[in-house]
């Protein structure tokens, strides 16, 4: 597959066959950053665990300390006072049964986050097929179906992201931006790892992070040494 000329001037910097401290690897990635945009500089960790088990599961949220760097659009699923809350609390878009429609019948996804109270899940569930497979249907564990909406929204504008695997065994995450520069980078990684780290189920055995890999959106991916992770 052909790479640009300046993917292959980053990759240049790069020594593939080594494992980098998570500061060195995060330095390198700001360094790699060479598109024209800010790219987003995304973290990538392999779990030795198996996510068909149910009690393999990996998935949680959390709030970076310097957030994600994306602006996000926040739909909220909730009426009468959690309604008004979330609309002060910043919400891009709140209702009810209007938006299941909406969903529906215009293929409309103009949002990144989606926030229900308890009582309106009957009603979303009828979005599972279409919410689900984005990653965007709301759950108790994420913070997303909770009474306290308001928090929730204010949470998600403030970066928070949730973190779940893949079918590989993957977790994909955004850790900011490459204008972040190193040092914000670095707290939101140790934030990040922190929390996939301590999700840790008790069924897992062996190594539990087999490989950890941070790389901006344009750039070549680097690798970190990850027994240093509290594997």
């Amino acid at each position: 597959m052909f790479k640009g000329k300046k993917y292959q001037d980053s990759a240049k910097l790069i020594d593939k066959s080594k494992l980098y401290d998570a500061n060195e690897a995060i330095d390198l990635v700001c360094k790699t950053s060479k598109a024209k945009f800010d790219e987003t500089v995304e973290l990538h960790i392999r779990l030795g665990v198996d996510s068909r088990h149910a009690d393999q599961q990996v998935r949680g949220a959390i709030v970076l300390p310097h957030g994600t760097g994306k602006s996000v659009k926040v739909l909220v699923f909730a009426k009468d006072a959690k309604a008004e809350a979330a609309k002060e609390a910043g919400a891009d878009y709140v209702g009810a049964e209007e938006y299941v429609t909406k969903i529906q019948k215009e293929n409309w996804f103009d949002f990144d986050v989606v926030i229900a109270s308890p009582d309106m899940m009957g009603v979303i569930g009828r979005l599972g097929k279409v919410l689900g497979p984005k990653g965007l249907m709301p759950s108790p564990k994420a913070g997303t179906v909770t009474n306290d909406v308001a928090k929730a929204v204010q949470e998600a504008k403030a970066g928070k992201i949730e973190y779940r695997l893949d079918k590989t065994n993957i977790i994909h995450c955004p850790i900011g931006k490459a204008s972040f520069g190193t040092e914000k980078l670095a707290d939101n990684f140790n934030a990040l790892m922190g929390a996939v780290i301590k999700a840790r189920p008790a069924s897992a055995k062996g190594q539990y992070i087999k490989s950890c890999v941070v790389a901006s959106t344009m750039g070549p991916g680097i690798k970190i040494n990850s027994a240093k992770l509290g594997s």
